[in-house]
């Protein structure tokens, strides 16, 4: 693959595929329905089973899962490139079998759950048949996952877990819940917590309200606050080993903020392209937007950004598949993590001003997707969080200044330079 991320012909051919069957089938969709991921809404039902159909006739469905998952095991890089086109529509990732937390938390189930997890909610998961929740987040503990306090206790064989999650995604969807608890309160702090798969149904599994997010009012209370009370899972439900539940975590946590962001180019794009038809049909004094400088600059800059933010993703995703280990990545996903939601709000709110009073209706997408982007600032670990953690791992790779510079940087240099070079600076200056 070159550094411009061309790929394959064959694989290009279906990345024309996805690009037309998003455009033509997939984006009306998002019109009628929605929440695409509501097994019980009648015309979800009668319209996305088909196209689910298509995908995997065409070979494309779960594409991040492996051939014995029933996906085609794709890299990360074609899986950017894919996402790329899918984050133009709501209802696409669910049309490919890709759609969040669904997503990760097969990843979680593939890797870390028993045979008989994987055939009770694995294989139905992956097929499509059901939805899941990841329930990790705590009124709390907020970005610090250390702060958490539901509890998980053994009890001879079943684990009983007491405690309150919020913004538990898509959980009055999900027939099964993955849930963090604290395990082991004593433990170093990042071996503290466990996962574990929460049937819906269990007993002491409470939704106590449905909310949803500024913005995407459609989706009707996308997320959940859930109290868990004397909740009793068998032991094998437990992911992974006691203590792990931190990795476990990361695991998909990692991958997930690739993939969105991945999705987030597709939005930007959109957007853009958007942005750049408006300047060149509406006319104010005598001439196209297209024609005023700002308008210009807007443009320019959008353009610019945007090109950044995918090389900067697509550079993320390469790295992922060279190395196959998100420790070694974890500078470039906190940088991606990081990036995502500005480039999605200044490109979003230059494509509203150039639509003028039109751009701040809800008969344009752009004041959503300004909200949006104050959601992608919080969602998977704040903003504020990522970049830190970014400095502080690239510091980690630089010593500190011997003796603070005391005659300054290039005049120490240029001296240390200079007596190395003393007998040709002799020779060059006096001849001989």
């Amino acid at each position: 693959m070159g550094w411009d991320f061309e790929t394959d012909a064959d694989f290009q051919a279906e990345l024309d595929w996805i690009d037309e069957f998003v455009r033509q089938e997939v984006q009306p969709v998002d019109l009628v329905v929605a929440n695409a991921r509501d097994l019980n809404d009648p015309l979800r039902r009668e319209l996305v089973p088909p196209l689910q159909e298509k995908v995997r006739e065409r070979g494309l469905w779960a594409c991040h899962l492996g051939p014995h998952l029933g996906g085609p095991g794709y890299g990360q890089v074609k899986l950017a490139l894919m996402h790329e086109i899918l984050g133009r529509s709501h209802a696409a990732p669910v049309v490919f079998g890709c759609q969040s937390p669904d997503s990760g938390n097969a990843e979680i189930l593939a890797r870390y759950g028993t045979d008989d997890l994987r055939k009770r909610y694995l294989e139905p998961l992956v097929a499509g048949e059901i939805m899941s929740s990841f329930s990790m987040t705590e009124p709390g503990g907020g970005s610090d996952p250390t702060q958490f306090v539901t509890r998980a206790e053994l009890d001879g064989d079943e684990w009983v877990i007491n405690g309150e999650k919020w913004f538990s995604s898509h959980a009055r969807y999900a027939s099964f819940l993955i849930v963090l608890a604290v395990t082991d309160p004593d433990a170093p702090k990042h071996r503290r917590q466990s996962m574990f798969v929460v049937p819906a149904e269990t007993p002491g599994v409470t939704i106590l309200r449905n909310v949803g997010v500024a913005g995407h009012e459609e989706m009707e209370g996308a997320h959940a606050y859930i109290r868990y009370e004397d909740v009793r899972v068998p032991v094998d439900h437990l992911l992974g080993e006691r203590g792990q539940g931190f990795a476990v975590a990361q695991t998909r946590l990692g991958g997930g903020r690739v993939h969105h962001a991945m999705r987030t180019v597709g939005l930007v794009r959109e957007a853009f392209a958007m942005m750049c038809e408006r300047a060149l049909s509406r006319f104010t004094k005598g001439e196209p937007l297209a024609r005023k400088q700002l308008v210009q600059a807007m443009i320019a800059d959008s353009w610019i950004e945007i090109e950044q933010f995918r090389l900067l993703v697509l550079r993320t995703a390469w790295r992922i598949d060279r190395y196959n280990d998100y420790d070694r990545v974890r500078a470039d996903i906190h940088a991606v993590k990081a990036a995502m939601p500005k480039v999605l709000h200044d490109v979003a709110a230059r494509a509203v001003q150039i639509h003028g009073s039109l751009g701040i209706s809800n008969e344009m997408p752009f004041g959503a997707w300004v909200l949006e982007s104050f959601q992608m600032g919080l969602a998977d670990g704040p903003t504020e969080v990522h970049r830190t953690a970014l400095a502080r791992t690239l510091l980690a790779r630089f010593e500190p200044a011997e003796g603070l510079f005391p005659s300054g940087h290039l005049p120490a240099r240029r001296a240390a330079a200079r007596e190395r070079f003393a007998e040709q600076i002799e020779r060059a200056v006096h001849g001989g």
